[in-house]
């Protein structure tokens, strides 16, 4: 896994370059894509050997099968149209927008302002766009799910036998929240695979006492910043945890300061592209966070913790709360490990607490495998039967239940799917064009407006489905021209009052206008 962490660190970081060199033609990153997938692969062909599953009892069976089952309705929603509100808004429309103009650059105005936020995920989802549409990145991002999964799997055998390891992957798997990330083309489920692997290289480093596996975790801790900026607070969490570590082995704190020093250097510099990309462009590099003028800080309280475990809007799974007395009782007869995987847990609440970000369930998911091993540990150690049988039943019902609800939310994807729908039907069924969804329903603007044509946008949000020439209100500078101008749920500015309606749409509440031909300039 730490080669696969590392491939694909690199090959986002390359996509990143071709952007910075202008070559981010669709046919160059097919070659390229195809290049890189090649030399990999050729690379680790004597890793590649013959599989064959172990004999399984039944209850291992049915948990593999409940696994299973949650994957298929999962992947029912990505294979129909994207309609989450974020990926509409930044994380597909920047991939496309470079494709578009061949570079990544740094976009001016209020509406795209994440341009210069750390995009590794971002970049794939540039590869998905050039050899397919955003099915295929919802499916890249569905797939860090898979991925995520196989490294807790990983992760939770270092401690318990392979029955608990299945629960902890059911545990996690089961989250609500997972389910919503595993169809949309977010980010999330990538910095969870990028965390999940770097805690693996840091219990390995615990495990082993072999300094390369510190390493490894500070270069994949590096690339989950490159891929959320949050997950800055993964870097502090490693640092407290080194310390922890350093204290309770009695070493020398020159040894302890060394390990930090190390681990900060490396991470650092593996994450820095990004940073140094906003910095050159906006003069922080952490932009837009600390740029008060975008109003996306506010503080948690108290209340919110227990509204994150029990009351989200897409909910994480109840075990995390139920299991805490588990956890409190048998604490002490932890592996020392373990109480470190307990230690990370509580940070990552104790970060999400004080984090300026907005809060939710999305925010904690990179620290729900923790999370899931933790309570599974737990688990296996009730001596009582009846108790024990008591939780694994909770773990099931929790599971099918899971199943069940995602079913429903991803049922509306079976038409379209299966061709009784369009995906214009779909979308226009499903978009929220109140709130700035576009979609070209009925076909005007592909029927009306040329390639040469461009049209000028106002009240736009979400712009990926937004394909006709075009620039936006919020970004448009002195000396841009356009033929048409374009408005969403906002009134034309005066400036333009003169300019006529030929084209209005109730159920987008788009209207167009035209200047009888003439092109304007901004």
């Amino acid at each position: 896994m730490f080669e696969l962490a590392l491939a694909l660190g690199i090959y986002s970081y390359s996509i990143f370059l071709l952007g910075l060199l202008g070559l981010l033609y669709k046919s160059t990153v097919i070659i390229f894509t195809i290049l890189f997938a090649f030399i990999v692969i050729f690379a680790k062909r004597k890793s590649f050997g013959t599989f064959s599953l172990p004999k399984l009892d039944r209850f291992t069976k049915f948990l593999f099968f409940i696994l299973a089952l949650q994957a298929i309705i999962n992947l029912i929603g990505v294979l129909g149209p994207e309609i989450s509100f974020d990926a509409l808004w930044y994380h597909l429309t920047l991939p496309k927008i470079y494709l578009e103009n061949h570079a990544i650059f740094h976009i001016r105005g209020s509406l795209l302002y994440y341009s210069d936020i750390p995009k590794n995920i971002e970049m794939i989802y540039v590869a998905a766009l050039s050899f397919g549409n955003e099915i295929l990145a919802k499916f890249a991002h569905y797939m860090f799910g898979i991925l995520t999964l196989l490294i807790l799997y990983k992760t939770s055998r270092i401690f318990i036998e392979r029955k608990y390891a299945l629960i902890s992957l059911l545990i996690f798997y089961a989250n609500l929240v997972v389910g919503w990330q595993s169809i949309a083309a977010y980010v999330d489920l990538g910095t969870t695979f990028f965390t999940t692997v770097s805690l693996y290289a840091f219990l390995l480093w615990l495990s082993k006492k072999n300094h390369k596996y510190l390493i490894f975790s500070a270069i994949i801790s590096g690339l989950t910043v490159a891929t959320k900026l949050v997950s800055l607070n993964l870097m502090v969490i490693y640092v407290i945890l080194i310390i922890v570590v350093g204290l309770a082995g009695k070493e020398k704190y020159s040894k302890v300061l060394k390990n930090i020093i190390s681990f900060g250097i490396i991470s650092a510099v593996v994450a820095s592209p990004w940073p140094i990309f906003a910095f050159v462009n906006t003069g922080n590099p952490f932009y837009p966070l600390f740029e008060p003028q975008f109003g996306i800080y506010y503080k948690n309280t108290i209340l919110d913790i227990f509204k994150l475990f029990l009351f989200s809007q897409d909910p994480v799974n109840p075990l995390y709360a139920i299991s805490i007395p588990l956890i409190v009782i048998y604490f002490f007869k932890f592996d020392f490990r373990m109480k470190v995987v307990t230690v990370f847990c509580m940070l990552s609440i104790l970060l999400w607490y004080f984090d300026s970000e907005i809060g939710g369930s999305r925010f904690i998911l990179p620290y729900l495998p923790a999370f899931s091993l933790l309570v599974s540990y737990a688990i296996s150690f009730i001596n009582k039967n009846q108790l024990k049988k008591y939780f694994l039943a909770i773990v099931i019902l929790i599971a099918l239940s899971s199943i069940g609800y995602r079913f429903l939310a991803n049922y509306k994807y079976l038409p379209v799917i299966l061709g009784r729908e369009s995906k214009a039907e779909f979308l226009s069924a499903h978009l929220n064009f109140s709130f700035g969804d576009f979609y070209d329903t009925n076909g005007y603007f592909k029927n009306n407006i040329r390639p040469t044509d461009r049209v000028l946008l106002y009240g736009f949000h979400n712009l990926y489905y937004v394909d006709f020439p075009y620039i936006d209100s919020t970004w448009a500078k002195k000396g841009d021209y356009f033929d048409y101008i374009a408005v969403q749920n906002v009134n034309l500015p005066m400036r333009f009052s003169n300019w006529k309606l030929v084209y209005y749409n109730r159920l987008t509440n788009v209207k167009l206008y035209s200047n009888g031909g003439k092109v304007w300039y901004y």
